[in-house]
């Protein structure tokens, strides 16, 4: 058997060491609730927390609050095709941080969102489960607790007709 030689070995080290990479950033970023977001992240998760609406009711609020290790929270709620829908969030009042960035994911895992303020309106594409993600703005918060009030408005279908003609 011949020796081995580092020249060699190179390619394989390098290989094992991308690989070796990529693992640990994946289980990392698991680990410390960091805000990646995939195709995987249009699939419900346990720890979604679901949006009611009351009957007759047509807008909700949701509060909440990020501690400096947690980087998202993920909602769900369901609506039809054709509701026209507005996602809008401030401040909350009392916290130093707002976590101001809004990402609405469709039941096709299609997704739209931004930061601060009104984050989604429009006309709702799809009828089934949507995931409304409520993530820390990395660069623009200094990792303390980050508040936010995010109203959730959806029209029925009756009067959303004329605005999503």
């Amino acid at each position: 058997m011949s020796p081995l030689s580092i020249t060699s070995l190179l390619p394989t080290i390098a290989t094992i060491t991308i690989i070796s990479l990529t693992t640990i950033t994946g289980a990392q970023a698991a680990t410390n609730n960091s805000p990646v977001l995939t195709a995987q992240s249009a699939v419900q998760s346990a720890t979604d927390m679901p949006i009611r609406f009351a009957k007759g009711q047509i807008s909700t609020k949701i509060t909440g609050k990020l501690s400096p290790k947690q980087n998202e929270h993920w909602y769900q709620f369901s609506a039809a095709k054709g509701q026209y829908a507005i996602i809008n969030i401030t401040p909350l009042t009392g916290t130093t941080e707002t976590a101001n960035v809004g990402v609405l994911y469709m039941p096709d895992g299609t997704q739209d969102g931004t930061k601060g303020g009104i984050i989604y309106q429009g006309c709702l594409p799809a009828s089934g489960k949507y995931r409304l993600c409520m993530v820390r703005n990395l660069m623009a918060t200094d990792g303390k607790t980050a508040g936010y009030t995010t109203e959730i408005i959806i029209l029925p279908k009756y009067a959303s007709q004329s605005l999503c003609e």
